[in-house]
């Protein structure tokens, strides 16, 4: 699936050969929860079902305690137990090991809660995400020919997936890809040490009787929870500092179409 959309090519080696993405099933009491706060320690059947390391590492690891298997996850009434599909977590570490970040689009593989919703696709999202990391490239040798043809046009989905480059369908972006260069007025700057709790909190007088609070990372809304990384309260937001949290954190005070206040505050590690 990631050699479809990607400038890479995938094939196993021996184990005594070196390798750039390296693969095993781990107990409970192996030590990456020890030794960093962006992998939480395998617990058991379901909970925690896999992580991997980024770039350059490339390792990943699966909980050897879950039952997996190659279909869909579903729950076995014989043995009690959520049977996990193998295929969709490798595909989701897999683009961790690759460089990919959780999505914030709710239909993509990478998105923190694919598992949940079954997402088993690579979508467009994780793409723009790899043109960005890897540059944008054609993945056949005909795609030029075919663009002459005006296939970008005519069957634009399958030259959106091969032909990206000879298409212009590089930057094609939905949201904006890079950060403000201007730091916004009233921010304030955080550099912490990794796995520090931070809490920020938004005008709660403000917010309870004027408006409403919304709150931003790098632009983009957050709109959900996310266990162990990020927490939204009606006037605060609490994050865990690792490298994925790092960024600048806004919330914004609106009535209506009205801003009321705003204030900013922008988080970098210290590892």
């Amino acid at each position: 699936m990631w050699s479809d959309v990607s400038p890479f090519t995938f094939r196993e080696v021996p184990a005594d050969q070196d390798a750039d993405i390296k693969i095993g099933f781990y107990p409970v009491n192996h030590t990456d929860c020890l030794q960093s706060y962006l992998h939480h320690c395998f617990d058991g059947i379901t909970g925690e079902l896999a992580h991997a390391f980024f770039p350059p590492t490339g390792e990943i690891h699966f909980d050897d305690h879950e039952y997996w298997i190659l279909g869909n996850m579903r729950f076995s009434w014989k043995k009690g137990v959520w049977l996990t599909d193998l295929v969709h977590v490798a595909t989701h570490e897999i683009g961790h090991a690759l460089g990919l970040m959780h999505s914030m689009d709710a239909k993509a593989i990478m998105h923190l809660n694919a598992t949940l919703t079954g997402r088993k696709l690579i979508t467009q999202d994780e793409v723009w995400g790899l043109h960005r990391l890897y540059g944008c490239l054609d993945r056949l040798f005909i795609c030029e020919a075919w663009a002459r043809k005006g296939y970008c046009d005519s069957k634009r989905r399958l030259m959106q997936k091969h032909c990206p480059s000879s298409c212009d369908f590089c930057y094609e972006f939905p949201f904006p890809t890079m950060v403000p260069t201007q730091t916004p007025p009233r921010t304030k700057h955080k550099l912490v040490v990794e796995g520090k709790r931070l809490t920020f909190r938004c005008g709660k007088k403000i917010a309870s009787k004027k408006g409403k609070v919304h709150w931003y990372k790098d632009g983009e809304l957050l709109e959900y929870s996310h266990p162990n990384y990020i927490s939204l309260e009606d006037d605060h937001i609490t994050i865990v500092a690792n490298a994925i949290n790092e960024g600048l954190y806004t919330c914004v005070v609106r009535k209506k179409s009205r801003v009321l206040t705003t204030y900013s505050w922008r988080v970098r590690v210290r590892f």
